[in-house]
């Protein structure tokens, strides 16, 4: 059992709620905890709750009700596969995914635009969700594109296929991913 008294000066996490019969790991909520130097970053304390010192965590995420650390490789292309995504386009295609992903929330690790496909390393609220994300970044930037560019609606019925691929960064290194994405233009 962890008993030494919280301070509001020491910020920590607790997993699981103490409170709630029979199931003590079902919820996640921010708490002032004890985080002492030198001490493990786990602390156990009454029925089975967690505190995690989150100063040794910085890539991770807190939200009110969650803490996370979800990170997506998303590719798609235009449809047809047509290579469109060439001069401006491109460049304004960058500019309208980032702005649509600060609006959500979401950070675009890495982005990659290739002539005939989209690279992304992103980040997102899984409460939110990827397909969410996927779903705004391609409707907005499509519709955007579409106005601005006349030669992409005489060329193309939808400027993005239906479809996509993606895929969670699990234990890969994001030096690792970050530079697949980076090369995607030597291939």
């Amino acid at each position: 059992m962890y008993r030494q008294p919280l301070s509001p000066n020491d910020v920590g996490i607790i997993i699981g709620n103490p409170f709630r019969r029979g199931y003590p790991f079902l919820s996640l909520g921010i708490l002032y905890g004890q985080v002492c130097g030198g001490a493990p970053s786990l602390h156990y304390i009454a029925r089975g709750c967690i505190i995690v010192d989150m100063s040794k965590y910085k890539d991770l995420k807190a939200k009110r009700n969650v803490v996370y650390r979800c990170l997506f490789h998303v590719v798609w292309c235009p449809k047809y596969r047509r290579k469109v995504l060439v001069d401006g386009v491109s460049e304004r295609l960058s500019e309208i995914l980032h702005q649509v992903a600060k609006e959500l929330e979401a950070e675009l690790l890495e982005i990659e635009i290739m002539p005939d496909y989209v690279h992304i390393l992103c980040e997102v609220d899984p409460q939110f969700g990827i397909h969410r994300l996927v779903k705004r970044l391609k409707g907005r930037s499509s519709r955007l594109l579409r106005q601005e560019f006349p030669s992409l609606r005489s060329r193309l019925p939808t400027l993005w296929t239906n479809s996509y691929f993606v895929a969670t960064v699990g234990g890969a290194p994001l030096s690792i991913i970050k530079q697949y994405i980076e090369n995607q233009k030597g291939v």
